[in-house]
C-alpha cells in the first residue's frame, strides 16, 4: 500500500491541507466507485465536474480530495491537495501506485486517425508468434497474453490504464502495443507513462468535435512525439504530408517507412488483389494476406517497429506474411452466389476513400460497388456531407443511415450528409435511417461478384440510439441477409 506523499511525486502542488503520511487504499475519479481509505480526484470533464461530488466521495470513506478548486468548507479529518490539473496529477498519481508499470514494460504507442488498431493488433499477434508474452491496449479488445479484456475506449483513463499495465506486468508481458488517442493525450491520459516507441500512421480530418480546428488536432498528436525520450524510437509515414512535421521536436531517433521515396523502411506494391499482397519490403519479395495499399503502409510502421526493437528482418517477414488484421478492418466475407461483403470502420472522409480505392483496384470488370454507411451523432458534423460526397463518388449506388446517433435525431444526421450531393450523386443514394434495413437493401441490389462495403461500425457490436446501446453486429446482419438471400 502507498502513501499519499509518495504517488503525488511529479505532481504540480499548489495547496495542501492536512497530513500527506496517509495510507492509499484507492484511487477514483468516479465518486460512486469511492470507498474507506479511497484517494478521490475530482476531474472537470467535458460533461460533468468531479467537483461537484467531493462532499459524496467524502461521505463514502475518502479521507483525501484531489482538486483544482478547494471547496468553500474543509472538513477536517480530510486532507486535501490542490493542484494545477488533476486530469494531468492523476496519471502520475496512477503511474507511482500502481508500481511504475510501464518502466518494467516495452511499451510501444501508435498514434494517427487511420491505421491505429490494425497496427497494434499485428504488432500484438506479431510479437506473441516470436515468442513473448505480449499485452494489447485497442479499440477493439484488451489482451493481457491471451486473456482478453474489454475495451470501452481507444485509451482508456489513466487509472484503469495503470491499473491494466499492472496487471500484464503481473502475468510477466514484456511488450505492450497500444493505441494513443488524441483524446488521450490531450486528456493527460498518457501522462507518467515510458513509452521505448512510437508510431504515427497518417493524420486526416477527424475529432473536429472535440478539438475545434485540424491544427489543434495536429499538435495534439505531435505532443506524443515531443515526449519520448532519447532512448526511445520514433516512426513516421514519410509519405504522409505531416509525417516529417509529428517528429521534428522529439528527441527519439528518427526512423521513416514510405511507399514512393527513399526511407528507412521502404516498401513497393508488386500486386493487390483479394488474395493479398506482394509487395518488396527492404528489397525482400513477400506475400501477404492483408489487402490494400493502405495495409502495405500498416505493415511497413509494423516491420519498422520489430526492427527497432532488435528483431530478425526474415523471421519478423515470415510471420507478418501470415497474418491477419483486426477485426471489421477490411474484413470480408462471400455468399454462396458470390456477393462479397466488406466489413470496415471507416468512419473518417480519407478512412472511407481509402476503402473504397482499395475496392475500386480490386474490381475486375463492371462489378458494382453498393456502400451503406452513416456518421455518429453527438459527433463532429463537418464530416457527414463529406462522408456522402465520397461515398458516391467512388460507389454505384449508396445507401446513407445510422451509426450510433446517440441523442440525436437520425433524419437529422442524414439531411447532414445529403447536403453534400449534388443533383447527380441524389440519383445514385437512399436515404434509410434503419440501418438493418439498409444492409437489407444493399444486398438485394447485388448480383454474384458485386460488392456490399458496410462502413463505419466495424468491430462495434452495439447501435446507441437515444442514449440505449442496442445489440448489433453489422457482420453478423450482413451474413444474415445473405442467408435469406440465397433462401
Amino acid at each position: 500500500m502507498a502513501k499519499l506523499q509518495d504517488i503525488l511525486y511529479n505532481v504540480r502542488l499548489q495547496s495542501v491541507k492536512g497530513a500527506t503520511n496517509l495510507e492509499v487504499k484507492d484511487i477514483q475519479i468516479d465518486s460512486r466507485k469511492v470507498t474507506e481509505g479511497t484517494v478521490f480526484v475530482a476531474i472537470k470533464g467535458s460533461l460533468t465536474d468531479g467537483h461537484q461530488f467531493i462532499k459524496k466521495a467524502i461521505e463514502l470513506g475518502a479521507k483525501s480530495v484531489v482538486c483544482e478548486d478547494m471547496p468553500a468548507q474543509l472538513e477536517e479529518a480530510v486532507t486535501y491537495v490542490q493542484v494545477k490539473d488533476t486530469s494531468e496529477a492523476v496519471a502520475y498519481m496512477a503511474h507511482h501506485y500502481y508500481g511504475e508499470p510501464s518502466t518494467k514494460l516495452k511499451l510501444v504507442g501508435v498514434t494517427g486517425t487511420n491505421g491505429k488498431t490494425t497496427v497494434a493488433t499485428l504488432l500484438y499477434k506479431l510479437f506473441t508468434q516470436l515468442g513473448y508474452k505480449c499485452g494489447l491496449v485497442s479499440t477493439v479488445q484488451n489482451q493481457v497474453g491471451k486473456t482478453v479484456v474489454p475495451s470501452t475506449h481507444t485509451t482508456p483513463d489513466a487509472i484503469s490504464l495503470q491499473a491494466l499495465l499492472k496487471q500484464m506486468l503481473d502475468a510477466e508481458c514484456t511488450h505492450v502495443f497500444m493505441e494513443v488517442s488524441s483524446h488521450a493525450i490531450h486528456q493527460h491520459r498518457t501522462k507518467g507513462l515510458e513509452f521505448v516507441g512510437g508510431l504515427f500512421t497518417n493524420i486526416t480530418h477527424d475529432h473536429l468535435d472535440y478539438h475545434k480546428t485540424f491544427d489543434e488536432y495536429i499538435k495534439v498528436k505531435k505532443r506524443f512525439f515531443d515526449h519520448l525520450p532519447a532512448d526511445a524510437f520514433a516512426i513516421s509515414n514519410l509519405d504522409d504530408k505531416r509525417g516529417t512535421v509529428m517528429l521534428q521536436n522529439t528527441n527519439a531517433k528518427k526512423y521513416y517507412y514510405s511507399l514512393t521515396a527513399l526511407a528507412d523502411f521502404k516498401g513497393k506494391i508488386l500486386e493487390n488483389n483479394l488474395t493479398g499482397l506482394v509487395m518488396t519490403v527492404n528489397d525482400k519479395e513477400v506475400h501477404f494476406r492483408l489487402i490494400g495499399e493502405f495495409n502495405a503502409y500498416n505493415l511497413l510502421a509494423v516491420y519498422g517497429a520489430a526492427m527497432c526493437l532488435g528483431e530478425n528482418p526474415d523471421e519478423v517477414l515470415t510471420n507478418l506474411s501470415m497474418m491477419t488484421g483486426a477485426e471489421g478492418r477490411f474484413d470480408y466475407i462471400v455468399s454462396n452466389n458470390m456477393i462479397i461483403g466488406i466489413i470496415d470502420y471507416a468512419h473518417t472522409p480519407d478512412a472511407l476513400q481509402n476503402v473504397l480505392e482499395t475496392i475500386k483496384k480490386l474490381r475486375k470488370g463492371n462489378e458494382l460497388v453498393i456502400t451503406v454507411i452513416g456518421c455518429g451523432g453527438d459527433r463532429d458534423k463537418t464530416k457527414r456531407p463529406i462522408m456522402a460526397d465520397v461515398a458516391a463518388k467512388l460507389s454505384d449506388r449508396v445507401i446513407l443511415t445510422s451509426d450510433n446517433p446517440r441523442s440525436e435525431d437520425p433524419l437529422d444526421i442524414l439531411k447532414d450528409m445529403e447536403a453534400g450531393l449534388n443533383s447527380a450523386a441524389r440519383r445514385k443514394c437512399l436515404s434509410i435511417a434503419d440501418r438493418r434495413e439498409a444492409i437489407k437493401t444493399a444486398v438485394s441490389f447485388a448480383n454474384a461478384e458485386d460488392i456490399v462495403l458496410i462502413a463505419g461500425k466495424g468491430h462495434e457490436k452495439y447501435q446507441e440510439v437515444k442514449g440505449v446501446k442496442s445489440p448489433f453486429d453489422d457482420k453478423l446482419v450482413l451474413n444474415e441477409m445473405f442467408e435469406l438471400l440465397e433462401k
